[in-house]
C-alpha cells in the first residue's frame, strides 16, 4: 500500500504561527470538553485515541498506527462511528475558522509593516502608478468596465445555513480574544488583572457557541429544496456582500481622488434561475428569487435609513439648510412636532416611509418599525438614490462631510450597485430543451413537423425568417404540453420581473451545449414569443436578454470561434447587439465550461483549448469591431470556475492575470460555487480581501497588459502536451474496459447522488455512463477519496511522450525539458496551470486512495486501474519536478503548506471512517444513523479540504 509522506523532523512551530497553533488547541480544547461532558469519558477517550494514531501515522509514515487505526476503526459500533465523525466534521470546521482567523492576522501583520501584498488594491494601483497610469486613466477605465462574481448551488453543496450562523459567531469571538490580546500587549501593565478575566469570559461565550454546534443539527433531515439554496446564498449577503463591497469602493475612491468610480462590480446569481438539468427550477422559483433578493436588498436600506435618522439630528435652528433639502423634508409625511427643526430626520422618516411601500409591493414584507405608515414607494432605485444625494449634498454644502462617509456614502454605493434587485439573476437552460419548445411550437403552427430533424442550414433559413416576422408562433386557445408552458413560462415571468424589479435583475440567457448558431436563433425567437425581442430583426430589433453561449466540451471550445462568427454574419444580427437595449451596451457575453472541457479531455487540453478558444473569439470581435465603428460590441467572457483544479478553480488574482492578451479589457465574470463561497466569503473580512482580489487582478490584466502573444515555440510544445495528455486522459477514462465501474465503487458517488446534498441531480441522465455525470459531483467525488484526478491526470505522460518523442536523442530530450522550464517561469498561461497542479497534487494521498480502492470488489480491476492512476500520479510528480525544479510541493505556497500541515492529520480519520460506513451500506446496512455518518463525513472531509465543489 502506498504510503504517507513524512512530516519534517523539525516540529519547531515558526513563531509566526504560534497564533494559529494556540487557536486551534484552545478550539480543539472546548470541543474535547463538550464532548466529554456530552457524551461521556469513553466516547472522548476514543476520539483522541483515534486523533493520537492518524497524527502519528501521518507525521511519521509509523505502519504500526496505520495498522491500529484500521482495526480500532473496523471495530466501532454505528453509534460509536457517527460520534466520531461528529467530532472530526466540527474539529474541520473550527480548524477553518482558526485558519481565517490567522489569514487576517497575518495580513494586518504585514500591512502595520508597511508590506503590501500582490492582489491587494494597494500594491495594484502601486504598480498602475509605476507604469505611469494616472488616476484619471483608471477611473475611465472603470467607467467601461463590468465585474461579477457569480454565485451558483449545484449537487454537492453541504452546508447548513444554521451551522453558518454558528460558526460566524465563532469567528467573531476570536477576533474579540485577539482584540483583548492586543490592548494588553499595549498596555503593558506590570499586574494586569482586567486581561485574564476578559479572556476567561471570552472563552465561556466560545464554550457557549461551541455547544450550540454540538447540538445543532448537521445535516438536513429533507433533500436540499431551492428556495433552501437562496436562503443559503442569501446569507453571504446579509454578512459580507451588502457592507463590504461599499467598503471596497471606498478604498478605491479615497486612492482615485477626485476622479468618479462607477459602480462596475456586481453580484450575479444563477440560483432560481439554472434550469439545466435541474426540473425543480421554474417561474415560480424565479419569481421567489427575485422577491427574497428584493426583501434582503430593502430590509437592508431601512435598517440603515433607521441609523442615519438617529445620526442626523442637525436642527434648523442651528444651521442653515439648502431649499433642496428644505423642500424633501417638506415632501415627509412626518408631521410630530418634537422633529419639526430636523429636517434631515423628518426627510428620512418620508423615505423609510416610501421604501416599507416598496418592501409591501416588491416582496410582501413588512418593515420593522413605522413612525408614520408606509406610502408613496419607490418604483425605480434612482429615486431612491435622488433624495439620498439631496441630503448628501445638503450635509456637504452644511461642510459636514465627516457625516456622510460613515453610513450616507455606503447607504448611497449600495444602492448603486445592488438596486431594488440585491444580484442579476441568469437564465441558463439547455439547447434541446429550446429545440424540443420550438418544434411543438411550429408543429402546432402548422409550420413544419419535423423542426427537429432538420439541417443546420434549413434550420437558420426557418428561424431568420420567423425572427423577421412580426406575428406570434403559439395558436390562442391550444393546449400546449407541460414542457412548452413551463418553458415559455420562465420567459415571461424574465418580463415580469424586469418590469417589476428593474432591468438589472436579469440580463443574461445562457444556452448550455451550444454547438450551433440555431441554438442562438432559438432563444431569440422564444424571447419574441413573450416580448423580450422588440421589433422585427430586419427592423430595428433589439433583445432585453443577452444571449450568452456556453461552450462546454472539447468540441464545443474548438468551434465557438466559427459559431459566432457565423451567428454575428447573419443579417440584422450585428446591428441589433450594436443597437443594445438600454441595459445592455452592445455586450456580448461568452460562457466557457471549465468543468466538462475537464471531464471530456482532462487537465491539461481543457485548459489549452479554453486559452485557445479565447484567442480566437477575441481575434474575431476585433475583426468585427474594426468595421463596427463608432459602435463596437463590448465581449464580456464569462468563466464557468469550479471550486477544484479540475473545474477551473485556483487562485483568481493568478488565474485573471494569466488569461491570454486582451481578453480581460475591465470585463469579466465567473462563477463561485460549493465550499469555495463559504471559504471565501462566509467571513466578511476575507470576503472583501477575495473581492479586491478579483478588482485588482483586472485592473492590472487591463491597464498593464501582464501577458503578451506566446512565442511559437511555446504553442506548439503546449499543443503537442495537449494531444498526448488527451490520449492519456480518455484511455483511462472512456477506453478501459470497467473504468465506470470502478469509478462508482472507489469513490462515494452512488452516497453523494442518494444523499440529501443538493437540489439538482447528480446526473443528467438516469444511466451509470460517464458522459451523462455531472462534471461537479465527477471532480467532488475525486476529491473526497483524495486522488483528486481531474486536476492532474495526463500531465505525466505528455511530459513523458514530450521528452522522449521516436528517435529522441538525450541532447534532443535536454533541449525540450530546457523549453519547458522557459515556459514555465515566462509563460504565465503555464506557470499558473502547473502550480495549480501543484496544489493539488498536494492535496491528493495515494494511501487514503487505495483505502477507497479496495471497496471495488473485483481484485483484478482494482489493481489494473488503481495501478495505471498511482503510476501516472508518479509520473506527474516527477514532470513537476523536472519543470519547476521543486523537489517538494507548495514550495512557494508557504500559507498553504501551513493549512496541509495543520489540518490534514485530523481530516485523515474522516476518510478511513468514510470507507467504513460506505462499505457497511452497500453491504445492506442502510438504517438512517448510517446515512448520516456517511452524509457527515462528506461534510467535514469538504470542509478540511475547502475548494472541493
Amino acid at each position: 500500500m502506498p504510503k504517507p509522506t513524512p512530516a519534517p523532523k523539525n516540529n519547531a512551530i515558526p513563531s509566526s504561527e504560534r497564533p494559529l497553533v494556540e487557536d486551534i488547541r484552545l478550539l480543539g480544547r472546548i470541543l474535547g470538553d463538550v464532548i466529554r461532558e456530552q457524551e461521556g469519558e469513553a466516547a472522548y477517550a476514543l476520539i483522541e485515541q483515534i486523533r493520537q494514531l492518524s497524527v502519528t501515522f501521518r507525521r511519521h509514515a509509523d505502519p504500526v498506527a496505520d495498522k491500529a487505526l484500521n482495526k480500532l476503526l473496523k471495530s466501532l459500533s454505528s453509534d460509536q462511528t457517527v460520534s466520531v465523525v461528529r467530532a472530526f466534521t466540527y474539529f474541520s470546521h473550527l480548524a477553518n475558522l482558526a485558519e481565517d482567523r490567522h489569514h487576517i492576522r497575518r495580513r494586518a501583520v504585514h500591512e502595520r509593516a508597511g508590506s503590501i501584498r500582490a492582489g491587494s488594491i494597494d500594491m495594484t494601483l502601486k504598480r498602475l502608478s509605476s507604469g505611469g497610469i494616472s488616476p484619471q486613466a483608471i477611473s475611465q477605465m472603470l467607467a467601461h468596465s463590468f465585474v461579477s462574481p457569480v454565485l451558483t448551488a449545484h449537487p454537492t453543496e453541504v452546508q447548513r445555513k444554521s451551522i453558518l450562523d454558528a460558526e460566524r459567531a465563532i469567528a467573531q469571538l476570536l477576533t474579540a480574544r485577539d482584540d483583548i490580546l492586543a490592548q494588553a500587549a499595549a498596555n503593558k501593565v506590570a499586574h494586569d488583572a482586567l486581561t485574564p478575566r476578559e479572556l476567561s469570559q471570552n472563552e465561556a461565550q466560545l464554550r457557549a457557541r461551541v455547544l450550540q454546534l454540538w447540538h445543532t443539527r448537521l445535516l438536513r433531515f429533507t433533500k436540499l429544496t431551492v428556495a433552501d439554496e437562496i436562503e443559503n446564498a442569501l446569507s453571504y449577503y446579509e454578512s459580507t456582500f451588502l457592507r463590504e463591497i461599499p467598503k471596497l469602493y471606498a478604498s478605491l475612491e479615497q486612492a482615485l481622488g477626485p476622479h468618479p468610480v462607477h459602480s462596475f462590480l456586481r453580484m450575479g446569481q444563477w440560483i432560481g434561475g439554472d434550469r439545466d438539468g435541474n426540473p425543480n427550477v421554474n417561474a415560480q422559483t424565479l419569481s421567489h428569487a427575485l422577491g427574497r433578493q428584493a426583501d434582503m436588498a430593502l430590509r437592508h436600506y431601512l435598517t440603515e435609513i433607521h441609523y442615519l435618522g438617529g445620526e442626523l439630528s442637525l436642527s434648523a435652528m442651528l444651521v442653515e439648510f439648502p431649499p433642496e433639502m428644505q423642500a424633501l423634508a417638506q415632501s415627509s409625511p412626518d408631521t410630530n412636532e418634537h422633529r419639526k427643526d430636523e429636517p434631515y430626520r423628518r426627510a428620512l422618516i418620508g423615505v423609510y416611509a416610501r421604501l416599507a411601500a416598496t418592501l409591501k409591493d416588491l416582496s410582501g414584507g413588512e418593515a420593522a418599525r413605522h413612525a408614520v405608515a408606509p406610502q408613496n414607494p419607490y418604483l425605480t432605485p434612482e429615486e431612491l438614490l435622488r433624495d439620498l444625494r439631496v441630503i448628501e449634498s445638503s450635509l456637504i454644502a452644511q461642510k459636514a462631510q465627516a457625516l456622510v462617509g460613515q453610513r450616507l456614502q455606503p447607504l448611497i454605493r449600495a444602492v448603486e450597485v445592488f438596486g431594488f434587485h440585491l444580484a442579476t439573476v441568469d437564465l441558463r437552460q439547455s439547447s434541446d430543451q429550446h429545440e424540443a419548445v420550438l418544434a411543438e411550437l411550429l408543429a402546432v403552427a402548422r409550420i413544419t413537423s419535423h423542426y427537429g430533424q432538420l439541417d443546420e442550414t434549413a434550420k437558420r433559413a426557418l428561424l431568420l425568417g420567423l425572427l423577421n416576422d412580426a406575428r406570434p408562433l403559439r395558436v390562442m386557445g391550444h393546449a400546449y404540453s407541460a414542457h412548452v408552458n413551463s418553458e415559455i413560462s420562465i420567459f415571461e415571468a424574465a418580463r415580469q420581473s424586469r418590469a417589476l424589479f428593474g432591468t438589472q435583475a436579469i440580463r443574461h440567457y445562457i444556452i448550455s451545449h451550444t454547438e450551433t448558431v440555431s441554438d442562438l436563433l432559438e432563444v431569440m425567437l422564444l424571447q419574441k414569443e413573450v416580448g423580450l425581442m422588440h421589433g422585427t430583426l430586419d427592423a430595428q430589433a433589439s433583445c432585453d436578454l443577452i444571449v450568452v453561449p456556453l461552450f462546454e466540451t472539447i468540441e464545443d471550445l474548438r468551434n465557438a470561434a466559427t459559431i459566432m462568427r457565423e451567428y454575428y454574419a447573419l443579417p440584422g444580427v450585428l446591428a441589433m447587439v450594436q443597437r443594445g437595449a438600454p441595459d445592455q451596451y452592445g455586450e456580448q457575453d461568452i460562457m466557457l465550461g471549465y468543468s466538462d472541457s475537464n471531464k471530456d479531455g482532462g487537465i491539461f487540453t481543457s485548459n489549452w483549448e479554453l486559452y485557445q478558444a479565447e484567442i480566437a473569439l477575441v481575434d474575431m470581435f476585433d475583426g468585427i469591431n474594426r468595421s463596427a465603428q463608432p459602435s463596437p460590441i463590448r465581449l464580456r467572457m464569462f468563466h464557468g470556475r469550479g471550486g477544484t483544479v479540475g473545474r477551473g478553480g485556483g487562485p483568481s488574482f493568478e488565474a485573471i492575470l494569466a488569461q491570454p492578451p486582451g481578453t480581460v479589457r475591465g470585463q469579466i465574470r465567473l462563477t463561485e460555487q460549493g465550499e469555495v463561497i463559504g471559504s471565501k466569503y462566509a467571513n466578511p473580512e476575507i470576503g472583501r480581501r477575495n473581492l479586491e482580489t478579483l478588482v485588482a487582478a483586472t485592473l492590472e490584466a487591463t491597464l498593464l497588459h501582464p501577458t503578451q502573444s506566446a512565442e511559437p515555440a511555446y504553442l506548439q510544445a503546449a499543443a503537442e502536451l495537449s494531444l498526448s495528455s488527451m490520449a492519456a486522459y480518455r484511455k483511462l477514462v472512456y477506453e478501459t474496459p470497467g473504468f465506470t465501474e470502478y469509478f462508482f465503487d472507489a469513490t462515494p458517488i452512488r452516497e453523494i447522488a442518494e444523499l440529501n446534498i443538493g437540489s439538482r441531480p447528480a446526473s443528467r441522465k438516469a444511466t451509470q455512463k460517464i458522459e451523462d455525470l455531472r462534471a461537479i459531483p465527477w471532480g467532488f467525488s475525486w476529491g473526497q477519496c483524495r486522488l483528486t484526478l481531474p486536476g492532474w491526470f495526463g500531465f505525466g505522460a505528455a511530459v513523458d511522450a514530450f521528452l522522449n518523442p521516436p528517435g529522441a536523442t538525450a541532447k534532443l530530450s535536454k533541449q525540450r525539458l530546457a523549453l519547458l522550464q522557459q515556459m514555465q517561469k515566462q509563460w504565465p498561461f503555464f506557470s499558473s496551470l502547473l502550480s495549480n497542479m501543484d496544489m493539488v497534487m498536494a492535496k491528493s494521498d495515494l494511501a487514503l486512495a487505495s483505502r477507497y480502492a479496495e471497496l471495488v470488489d473485483d481484485k483484478r480491476l482494482r489493481k489494473k486501474i488503481f495501478g495505471a492512476i498511482e503510476l501516472e500520479w508518479q509520473r506527474t510528480t516527477r514532470a513537476l519536478e523536472l519543470i519547476t525544479g521543486d523537489k517538494q510541493r507548495l514550495t512557494h505556497n508557504a500559507a498553504l503548506q501551513r493549512s496541509i500541515r495543520h489540518r490534514f492529520p485530523y481530516i485523515d480519520p474522516l476518510h478511513h471512517l468514510q470507507v467504513e460506513l460506505v462499505r457497511r451500506f452497500r453491504a445492506g446496512q442502510t438504517d438512517a444513523r448510517l446515512k448520516r455518518g456517511i452524509h457527515m463525513s462528506i461534510n467535514g472531509i469538504a470542509a478540511g479540504l475547502r475548494n472541493t465543489g
